[in-house]
């Protein structure tokens, strides 16, 4: 196991012991886009100077806006089931709450797809309780078909750990990225908040992304829930795990999901000890843009507005607009059985909207999966600088897109406004013309153009 609490606990004490030179030549590197060891982030961890904590915020937004410029990748969960096994104490859909259960029929979950697309979402993120009766790979399956064949164009999953056969035939099935949050990487906390069902399983959860990529998902995601177990050694623990992907499958996280605790029925924050502040939670997501510079960053309704906006400066790109976290919640407001509360309640488009008001470029973009630009290569065309000429273009002809379907006068001027300020930021001569010319294509009528 890849995952050790007394090592990861020396690596912690050891990073106590960092000089402020060596936090700052940990600060060089990290500008050089080199990525940072474990040993390396637990020094900065450590840090609690004001100065070099503004130092590292500083970083963070440098790092971003050099790989992923402004863009910010759009997206919205769909839940269609919450029938489980589990008995998860932090989660809203576990086995012991007493609930009207549902699942959506294929009619229902066309329904849904239709509200989504009515927003203007172009991918989802698929999500389900773990349920053997009631939740099979089969049913699944069925669901990605389905919503495939009503405009969605990519499907990220974000469902229990399962076999490798199982994983095999979501790669068959165009999966996007396969993201498997591991909650706490402490296995006495992990224990703890895990009482029943598959997912109390520590090492078969632990190894989940190993099945995956033995399936041939070459893009995995990982996650905490902050609030679990010491935060330290959680971001430790999604190093370590993702230098053990690296150098077993040849490529790490696609993307890292930075959820924190939420109230739910029957569960009182206050029960938690970890908790994380806001202060801490800012530091934590700036050292992971530090270290893993390439990596998307996602963020969830779960946190509010304003601190949605704080954390955009400090490495997240990729963030859920209009979230509804209950099944059938698209399409049936009475339903009241959310996985966890929504903080961010703000409809699709004045996420968008906001966004673009505060100079940030929202992208609906799916072509790298459509094209193949996934695994490794979507990582060595990162790491050399070229995934731009494609992000970038493929961003304002989704925002076009978006624009010419959902938009008023005025919101089509802003949009206006941005992509005009935005395409003389794409170096290719080349490229830039025929974005231009895609751009008065989707203007005319087409659809769904990208590099």
């Amino acid at each position: 196991m890849f995952i050790n609490e007394n090592y990861l606990k020396e690596l912690l004490q050891a990073g106590k012991a960092a000089t402020p030179a060596q936090v700052a030549t940990i600060l060089q590197k990290a500008a050089r886009l080199e990525g940072l060891t474990p040993q390396e982030v637990a020094a900065l961890l450590a840090v609690k100077d004001e100065g070099q904590l503004s130092e590292i915020f500083a970083m963070a937004l440098s790092i971003k806006e050099q790989v992923y410029g402004n863009r910010i990748v759009i997206f919205a969960p769909l839940y269609v089931s919450n029938y489980c096994d589990n008995h998860c104490t932090y989660c809203g859909f576990n086995a012991k709450r007493r609930f009207q259960r549902s699942r959506l029929t294929q009619a229902e979950l066309v329904a849904e797809v239709k509200v989504l697309q009515q927003m203007g979402h172009k991918r989802i993120a698929l999500e389900a309780g773990e349920s053997v009766a009631h939740c099979s790979i089969d049913y699944l399956l069925e669901c990605m078909a389905t919503i495939y064949q009503h405009g969605i164009r990519r499907i990220n999953v974000n469902i229990g750990a399962t076999s490798v056969e199982a994983y095999a035939r979501l790669k068959q099935a165009e999966v996007g990225t396969y993201i498997l949050f591991q909650e706490t990487y402490h296995q006495p906390t992990y224990e703890k908040v895990h009482l029943a069902g598959k997912k109390a399983d520590y090492v078969y959860h632990t190894l989940a992304l190993d099945r995956a990529m033995q399936g041939g998902l070459d893009d995995v995601g990982g996650g905490v829930l902050f609030g679990l177990a010491d935060c330290d050694f959680e971001v430790l623990g999604l190093m370590l795990h993702n230098e053990h992907l690296q150098k077993q499958y040849g490529v790490g996280f696609h993307t890292v999901s930075v959820p924190r605790l939420r109230p739910i029925t029957g569960m009182e924050l206050a029960d938690f000890p970890n908790l994380v502040s806001d202060a801490t939670f800012k530091k934590l997501v700036a050292i992971m843009r530090l270290a893993l510079p390439f990596t998307g960053i996602i963020l969830s309704t779960r946190e509010n507005q304003v601190m949605r906006k704080a954390l955009l400066a400090l490495g997240v790109s990729q963030l859920s607009a209009g979230s509804n976290t209950e099944v059938g919640g698209y399409t049936n407001s009475k339903v009241s059985n959310p996985q966890f509360v929504v903080s961010d309640e703000r409809s699709a488009v004045n996420t968008i909207a906001e966004l673009m008001a505060d100079g940030y470029l929202p992208s609906f973009c799916t072509a790298c999966y459509r094209d193949g630009r996934t695994g490794d290569r979507f990582m060595q065309l990162a790491k050399a600088g070229q995934i731009k000429n494609v992000c970038l273009p493929n961003a304002l002809m989704t925002l076009c897109e978006y624009g010419a379907e959902f938009g008023d006068a005025p919101f089509n001027q802003q949009i206006a406004q941005l992509i005009n300020s935005q395409l003389p930021n794409i170096e290719n001569e080349k490229i830039r013309h025929l974005t231009s010319t895609n751009l008065k294509k989707l203007k005319a009528g087409k659809r769904d153009l990208f590099l």
